[in-house]
């Protein structure tokens, strides 16, 4: 895999939500907006690029080693990836890392009920799993709201908070933020 596709799927994935993200929930100037969304896309490519390398490089040095793959190298390997490049805590990592956690413990129930470890449920569990999420973080953002990530609090204030707040059309089209008065209309 080249340096130039691992740039592009970073772009591909971060782009379009930096975006997003920037215009829904930043009142900033637009410079700084697209500043924002160059950093968040170049952050996110190279962090992918970067891991990329370190986790092949490793692994293709464990198999020369040992003269064999095995599956407890790839977990070393990506181990020390992670650690080096995802290890900083900063917002582009914390997304990153916080998407793969709900990726890897939906996966873990499944390898865990394949191997007969967890029991076959005898009904469709995801209502129940659905239901348990939603819960939770409704009740954390409304009493402990502190504790949630930074923008899931930003999304979670824009909808739940800010949508109490209506004046006009403006506010379905634009944002729905108490409107400022002007120094001059005082």
């Amino acid at each position: 895999m080249s340096l130039s596709v691992l740039l592009r799927y970073g772009a591909k994935v971060r782009a379009p939500h930096a975006l997003v993200t920037t215009f829904l929930f930043r009142s900033t100037s637009m410079q700084e907006k697209l500043r924002t969304i160059v950093y968040a896309t170049y952050t996110h490519s190279r962090n992918l690029a970067c891991f990329v390398f370190i986790y092949k490089s490793l692994t293709v040095a464990q198999r020369w080693l040992l003269g064999c793959a095995r599956q407890p190298q790839a977990f070393l390997a990506a181990c020390v990836g992670g650690w080096l490049v995802f290890g900083t805590n900063n917002s582009i990592n914390s997304q990153i890392n916080m998407y793969l956690l709900s990726r890897v413990l939906f996966g873990l129930v499944r390898l865990g009920t394949e191997r007969g470890l967890l029991p076959r449920p005898a009904q469709d569990t995801f209502p129940f799993f659905a239901a348990l999420i939603w819960g939770l973080v409704l009740w954390l953002f409304e009493y402990h709201r502190h504790v949630l990530q930074p923008s899931l609090q930003g999304s979670m204030t824009y909808l739940y908070d800010d949508s109490n707040v209506w004046h006009d059309i403006t506010d379905w089209l634009v944002f729905n933020k108490p409107h400022q008065k002007c120094k001059d209309s005082q």
